[in-house]
């Protein structure tokens, strides 16, 4: 081969890896079967000798899913949804990262990157799409637009699973930033919770050129030295006021009682092939992410009315079981060697929502430390970890409010 037809090869070659490409969500109808057959194939345990959330998710609301979903359930539905949305996928830095890529209509709308967390998906945005993208058919101004790129994170739905270690928090950030300078957004701002709130405080922390700003439901402000305690069980530190000292006892509780999920995936993902392998066992890991996420998930297939749907709730694990995610997005959890709570270093302006039921409730004290650009701070009404989901108008208000200093 020639110098010169080698170079050709090699460009094109380049150009294909970074190429924008087209995607859509096609399921056979034969995978569908499949998981219903599974479903209903379930071994299930014998009832929780307890009246309450304390060992898990109640046999009761995991025989209710599974009946919905192996007799009424339509993964069809938000199949449509998905392929309603421009999605596209690129290789970065050697893997398939798939996203959505939603233009406004509106002149001047900022460009934002928003980032799920787990056991979320892209599912969890779908509801802010519209509102962010077109605030005018939501009470909202023109001038408060947003171009919205929502990716699948690395091991999570359609986006390719590394076969390597080194896909943490930090190599995900820096990702980000190449997708949207591949997108041609030369300023733009980012958004994320739980992970999600995680890299997008460390796309703060590096500092891309062309972002601006930040604004997270999950702020990385947990001052060290409470971190440390909670670690060790040991006092809280001395000066403390009363709603730190609250906030210090509700982490225990958590790091206590919730936390083994992080632990295990943390250190031994490879595990997991239950949720590999049976859908009810996927779910009911994915359920019990927090006991207050549970307890509203529990009361949704009691057939009470919760910011979240049981086509919600299935649309997401469905999601997970169909790309075979559940062990691959858990890898996240033993690459991450950075504070889950506790400050990144960033230097960039940040806009800071606290929801209620989150797991813990950043004061503005600490956030004013972790931030020193924080240009909002609010707490609001209602709403708890999965914040975009739970409460689209609610979290979309919060995203304009909070970046609107910055357009």
């Amino acid at each position: 081969m020639n110098t010169a037809s080698a170079t050709q090869e090699r460009s094109e070659q380049a150009t294909d890896k970074t190429a924008i490409r087209p995607f859509r969500v096609n399921v056979p109808e034969a995978e569908l079967t499949e998981l219903r057959r599974r479903i209903n194939a379930t071994r299930f345990p014998e009832k929780e000798p307890v009246a309450d959330l304390s060992q898990g998710v109640p046999l009761a609301t995991m025989q209710k899913l599974a009946r919905y979903w192996a007799t009424e359930y339509d993964w069809r539905k938000v199949e449509a949804r998905l392929n309603a949305l421009p999605q596209f996928l690129t290789e970065i830095d050697g893997l398939d990262i798939h996203f959505i890529h939603v233009r406004s209509k509106h002149e001047n709308a900022l460009p934002l990157i928003v980032t799920h967390g787990w056991p979320g998906s892209v599912i969890e945005q779908l509801k802010i799409i519209d509102p962010l993208t077109n605030p005018t058919a939501h009470g909202a101004s023109a001038s408060d637009a947003f171009h919205l790129v929502i990716p699948s994170m690395p091991g999570y739905g359609f986006s390719g699973k590394p076969t390597t270690t080194g896909w943490g928090p930090e190599r995900i950030a820096r990702a980000w930033a190449e997708l949207m300078k591949r997108l041609g957004y030369d300023r733009y701002v980012a958004q994320g919770g739980d992970w999600g709130g995680q890299i997008t405080d460390l796309m703060g922390a590096q500092a891309p050129s062309g972002l601006i700003g930040i604004h997270t439901n999950f702020p990385g402000a947990v001052r060290d030295d409470v971190t440390a305690a909670v670690l060790s069980g040991g006092p809280p530190p001395a000066d403390l006021d009363d709603e730190e000292t609250r906030l210090y006892e509700k982490l225990k509780v958590f790091w206590a009682t919730d936390v083994a999920y992080a632990l295990q995936m943390g250190t031994h993902p490879q595990t997991l092939y239950g949720i590999a392998d049976s859908p009810v066992g996927l779910a009911a890991w994915m359920l019990d992410h927090d006991s207050t996420s549970l307890a509203l998930i529990a009361r949704v297939f009691d057939g009470h009315t919760e910011g979240l749907t049981r086509d919600d709730v299935l649309d997401n694990v469905t999601h997970y079981w169909l790309t075979n995610t559940g062990v691959s997005s858990g890898r996240l959890y033993s690459e991450n060697k950075l504070s889950f709570f506790g400050p990144k270093g960033v230097s960039i302006p940040v806009a800071v929502s606290v929801f209620p039921d989150e797991l813990y409730q950043a004061p503005q004290r600490w956030a004013e430390k972790a931030y020193p650009k924080l240009i909002h701070y609010n707490r609001l009404p209602k709403g708890g970890h999965f914040a975009a989901w739970e409460q689209p108008q609610l979290f979309s208000e919060e995203v304009r409010t909070g970046l609107r200093s910055l357009r």
